[in-house]
Parts: structure tokens; C-alpha cells; sequence
């Protein structure tokens, strides 16, 4: 079993470059209330060929940037371990060429947490896979029961130390605005995330989409969705909460694509493509605004916002919105910089008086 330490220091090194195999719906015996995974993953919902898997592979592997030193081939959509054995070992073995041959690192794959078990797992012996990612959506039973979900939050405990035990870097998955859900049960879902010492967390809304049973809810009024400004404070308390933790947060939101982005496939909810971003530049401003106030009524000439390059964007926000509100906040404060330094955290926020000369 590998330690803590030596797993999230493998996290920290850079997010892998993903290679995506859709293959929505596949292995799932239930319909949950959110799910319409060709809307979600702007796929059609039918195992891919097997005769075409290694040609999207070898597709997607010519847009991986030179800075990803990390690949992974990556199966979503589906429940992994829920296919017949024989479908998994031959979606494995289309994978498992490309990281014999050096093209990429290891395979990863998503499964529901009832699908875990130590036959399953056997399957996977001899195959190079790296990561599992376990869809717990919520750790609450009256929540997980409305969804549909089919299992239990104990399931999810058993899934994520059985993995641990066999050395996978492991990562849940969980949803906010799920019918039943309110602020305080999504938190102690965090909460509860946070104990089983995951190497990474997804967080996704809820969104109403065509199709769903959710979609028939909405429609007779039994189920409204979160609003977008709640969902945002919600995610953003839970990023603080994995960020204590030492949890890095994957992802926030789904990925965008046309049938999302157009409305053709989205009826209700707070979907927004920039969803991650919203969330981490509110995260940033917090700790920028905390950091100024220390400074009482002393702010120099201005200030000089240090984040690592990849952040300046966050910090600034959408249309230098955290800049606004930063001077709003503090109305004495002056020019405000942000810049770059490749020796910070991308979590970490420097604020740094300036001094005319």
C-alpha cells in the first residue's frame, strides 16, 4: 500500500494529460435521477468498437502539450467494473499497448463503489492501471436513495479502502444539488469525502438534463435545481474544506460541450463552462482580501498580488472582477498587481507592498 505522502506527491507533480474513452451508461444496472450520459458526455450512449478504441486513443494522444509529462488513458461515462469481464479485459488490453510502448503512463477508469469487490479487482491483475475514481455523488442515505444511486455510503467506505489496499491512487466523485440535499448534508458529505483520505475529488452540480428522470421532476415541480450563486458558495466552502485537507480538487463542473453549452441538452440547473474558475477565483480573493487586511491602514504604494503563472488568470478573475472587489473592499488600497512566480503553490495567494522609488 503506498503512503499518503507518496501518493499526493505523485498528485502535486502536474495533472496528467487525459486521454478520454467514453463509454456511457456501460455496466450501469441503475438509472439514476441526474443521468443521461450521451447528453453529459456529448456521446452516444453504446460501448465504443473495439476496433476504433485504439484509433481514438492514438487521435487524442497528438493534442498532448509538451508540459504534461504525465498520461493516462482515461474510461468515463460508465460503471467500469460493472461490465462483463470480458468487455473489461478487452477495453484493458486495447489500453494497455500504449503504455507498453511508452506513450502513456497508466490507465484510469470510473466505477460505482457496489462494483468494487476483491473478484473484480482481480481482474485487473497484470494491467497497468494507475487510478480508480469511485462516483460516491453523496454520503448521505436519504439523499443517495432519492437519487436512485442503488447504494449505500457504506459501500462507498468499503470501495475506497479496498482500493487503497491494493495501491491505486483513488478519487471520488461527488455532486452538489441532488434532490433531498441542502447545505448542511452536502458539507458533512465533504466531510465525510475528506476522512477516506481520497488523492483527489471531482465535485459536479446537478444539472436537469433532457431526458432524465430529473427532467420529469422539474417539469411537475417536485424537484428545483440549485441556483448558480448558491452553487458557487457551496463548491467554493467545499474547496476550502478539501484544500485544508491536502485534497486537490480535480475538477469543478462538468466539461463543456455543444449539447451543454447551446441548451440543446439542458434543460435546467447551474451550469456554467467556466464553473471552476468562478470558484477558484472567489477561493483567491478570500485569501488575497484576508492577507491585505492584515496590512490595517498600510498599504504602501500599492500592492503586488504573487500567485503561481497558471493562477494569474484565477486571481484576476472574469474581467478583472477580483480586482473590482478588491479595491471596492479596500477603497484607500492603490495600484494593484498580480504577478507571476513559478515558486508558488497553485493554491497559495503572496500579497507584497510596493514601494515608489
Amino acid at each position: 500500500m503506498k503512503t499518503r505522502t507518496t501518493q499526493h506527491h505523485r498528485t502535486r507533480q502536474g495533472r496528467p494529460f487525459i486521454v478520454p474513452v467514453f463509454i456511457p451508461q456501460s455496466g450501469c444496472a441503475h438509472r439514476c435521477v441526474f443521468c443521461n450520459q450521451r447528453a453529459i458526455t456529448g456521446t452516444a450512449a453504446e460501448l465504443p468498437d473495439f476496433d476504433t478504441v485504439e484509433q481514438e486513443i492514438r487521435r487524442f494522444l497528438g493534442y498532448r502539450r509538451e508540459d504534461r509529462a504525465k498520461a493516462e488513458i482515461s474510461f468515463f461515462g460508465g460503471n467500469f467494473l460493472g461490465q462483463d469481464p470480458g468487455v473489461i479485459k478487452k477495453l484493458l488490453d486495447a489500453a494497455s499497448g500504449f503504455v507498453r510502448t511508452g506513450e502513456v503512463d497508466g490507465i484510469r477508469f470510473s466505477t460505482r463503489p457496489d462494483t468494487v469487490d476483491q473478484k473484480r479487482l482481480d481482474l485487473l491483475s497484470g494491467y497497468p492501471v494507475s487510478t480508480v475514481e469511485i462516483g460516491a455523488q453523496s454520503m448521505d442515505e436519504h439523499v443517495l436513495a432519492l437519487a436512485k444511486r442503488g447504494h449505500s455510503s457504506e459501500d462507498t467506505v468499503r470501495a475506497a479502502a479496498l482500493l487503497q489496499k491494493r495501491g491505486y491512487d483513488m478519487g471520488l466523485q461527488m455532486m452538489v444539488g441532488l434532490p433531498g440535499e441542502n447545505d448542511d448534508s452536502a458539507m458533512e458529505t465533504g466531510r465525510r469525502i475528506a476522512a477516506l483520505s481520497p488523492d483527489f475529488v471531482r465535485i459536479y452540480p446537478t444539472l436537469v438534463i433532457k431526458g432524465s428522470l430529473l427532467e420529469k421532476w422539474y417539469a411537475s415541480g417536485r424537484y428545483s435545481p440549485i441556483p448558480l450563486d448558491r452553487c458557487i458558495e457551496q463548491v467554493q466552502s467545499l474547496f476550502r474544506l478539501f484544500s485544508e485537507k491536502n485534497i486537490p480538487v480535480a475538477r469543478i463542473g462538468l466539461q463543456a460541450n455543444e449539447g451543454l453549452d447551446t441548451g440543446r441538452d439542458l434543460v435546467a440547473g447551474p451550469y456554467h463552462p467556466a464553473m471552476g474558475q468562478m470558484v477558484a477565483s472567489g477561493v483567491f480573493f478570500d485569501k488575497a482580501a484576508a492577507r491585505i487586511e492584515a496590512f490595517g491602514n498600510d498599504f504602501g504604494d500599492g500592492i503586488d498580488l504573487v500567485v503561481h503563472p497558471r493562477m494569474i488568470s484565477t486571481m484576476r478573475g472574469q474581467k478583472n472582477s477580483n480586482i473590482v472587489r478588491l479595491k471596492r473592499l479596500f477603497p484607500h488600497l492603490g495600484p494593484v498587481s498580480v504577478v507571476g512566480d513559478p515558486a508558488m503553490s497553485e493554491a497559495a495567494v503572496a500579497v507584497v507592498k510596493t514601494v515608489k522609488r
